[in-house]
């Protein structure tokens, strides 16, 4: 593994609005006001912290994510639900880490349709949609789901989301052709003739449009930059001869053959950045910019698969590690808020914060009651400015591959225990990630109390459940 270099260049922003987020035309619709903020949150798949320029990034343009973090909060040190997809989501809308969460793991099982699907999520489950429907939101899940097949428990609409379209299954989210996708518990044929992250778009679009008169949550997923590697033809959004590139060729049962993959991976990062510009645009158009608040981020850390090459791209900035590692690299993600007139332009947030945060976040934010049993805490303080932020004690993550990943964040410290499942193969790995931000230096030879501490704390995070074993 390569370690890298903890020089983390951050643009800095002059706190003026230099270039415009959106042009207002004439055509602008008279504004709507309603008594709760309209609340958008767009989680990108496998997007590196590094891999938006407000972020550090060079060579991928990204001025319309660049411009919600101009207007307004980074933040700094914000960690996903998980290193891989499913398990992230689930921490993400229910508020509860991988030690007590539902699902903790990318674990497939075959519908009765004949295709995989992720393990579905318990009825008993309360998710931040449900939370939404108490002070009736209109509420969508768009992009991908992977929290169950059709008519399942997990199934969106039987998690409090009115409308769902795109993918059921986290797998079958790798194509980015599919054969079908999902609208709500019906198969939408496409073929493999439709590139699907335009269409989840359009769906966005459309369901902002027929919402925009009375309080919605969007909850909006789109699979790029998620391999494969893939744009329509021609459309590399100016990237095309930019780089010199090794092509990808497919190995079998992984992602498709592609002969400029850096060229591509680019085009996908700028494709999802127009649409996020497309998004504004349009909440101007109806009306309902001033009254929205949206959130971006991404499930996990980049990937290395289909050809991607996130060394050159340095799309995990100065951290050490991957999708599916428990290093930085893998669970520290980017998130920027927006919110005008109420989120200060140009600030930058060192609050610790994690997905299992957003769902008590909501509720704050609407005034109901948070559920039993949820590790987060709400951050609108920080988003606000109003009232005393409170913080975590600690984080802990798990990872059910790979012999089985824990970690323990606590004070500035974090540990890492690595082979789970196979006890004769277990070992520990310790870091200052305040000091040792790039995780260089694994110090648990030399501080074995602190090693006692954090594995006694890991241990009372985690409720033992049969359908996660570390095995």
């Amino acid at each position: 593994m390569k370690f890298k270099s903890v020089t983390f260049a951050i643009p800095l922003f002059s706190g003026i609005w230099i270039t415009p987020l959106l042009a207002v035309g004439s055509d602008a619709e008279k504004p709507l006001v309603n008594s709760f903020p309209n609340v958008i949150y767009i989680l990108a798949d496998d997007l590196g912290i590094g891999d938006l320029g407000c972020y550090g990034q060079r060579i991928i343009h990204t001025p319309g994510i660049d411009s919600l973090a101009n207007n307004g909060m980074r933040f700094m040190q914000h960690y996903s639900g998980s290193t891989v997809s499913a398990p992230s989501r689930c921490v993400l809308l229910t508020g509860k880490h991988t030690g007590n969460a539902y699902i903790r793991g990318n674990k497939g099982v075959i519908h009765a349709d004949g295709f995989p699907y992720d393990w579905p999520l318990a009825d008993s489950e309360v998710t931040v949609a449900e939370i939404f429907k108490e002070k009736e939101y209109q509420t969508a899940c768009i992009g991908k789901c992977g929290l169950g097949g059709p008519g399942s428990h997990g199934h969106p609409n039987n998690q409090g989301f009115d409308y769902f379209f795109g993918y059921l299954g986290q797998g079958n989210a790798h194509s980015y052709y599919p054969k079908q996708l999902f609208e709500n518990n019906s198969p939408v044929q496409l073929d493999g003739k439709v590139y699907s992250h335009d269409l989840i778009m359009e769906k966005a679009f459309d369901f902002i449009s027929k919402n925009a008169s009375k309080p919605f949550f969007l909850y909006l997923t789109p699979t790029i930059p998620h391999a494969e590697l893939i744009v329509p033809e021609g459309e590399l959004m100016g990237y095309d001869g930019k780089f010199h590139e090794t092509p990808y060729t497919r190995k079998s049962g992984s992602y498709g053959s592609q002969p400029k993959p850096r060229a591509t991976f680019a085009a996908m990062v700028s494709r999802l950045d127009r649409d996020v510009k497309r998004l504004i645009n349009l909440l101007e158009k109806k009306g309902v910019l001033h009254n929205t608040l949206i959130i971006f981020t991404s499930d996990n850390g980049t990937h290395t698969e289909g050809g991607h090459d996130p060394e050159f791209f340095d799309s995990n900035g100065p951290f050490r590690g991957y999708k599916r590692d428990l290093y930085e690299g893998g669970i520290r993600t980017p998130h920027i808020a927006y919110w005008p007139g109420v989120i200060p332009k140009a600030s930058v947030s060192y609050h610790i914060s994690a997905f299992w945060d957003f769902l008590p976040t909501m509720a704050d934010l609407i005034g109901v009651n948070i559920p039993k049993g949820v590790d987060g805490i709400s951050y609108l303080p920080t988003l606000t400015g109003k009232g005393k932020q409170k913080k975590h004690e600690s984080l802990y993550f798990e990872f059910h591959e790979r012999g089985g990943r824990q970690a323990i964040m606590k004070d500035g410290w974090k540990l890492i225990r690595l082979n789970v499942g196979i006890p004769e193969k277990t070992t520990f790995e310790l870091y200052n990630y305040f000091e040792d931000p790039g995780e260089l230096a694994n110090v648990a030879s030399q501080c074995p109390e602190k090693v006692k501490e954090l594995t006694a704390l890991m241990d009372s995070q985690r409720k033992k459940n049969t359908n996660w074993n570390f095995e």
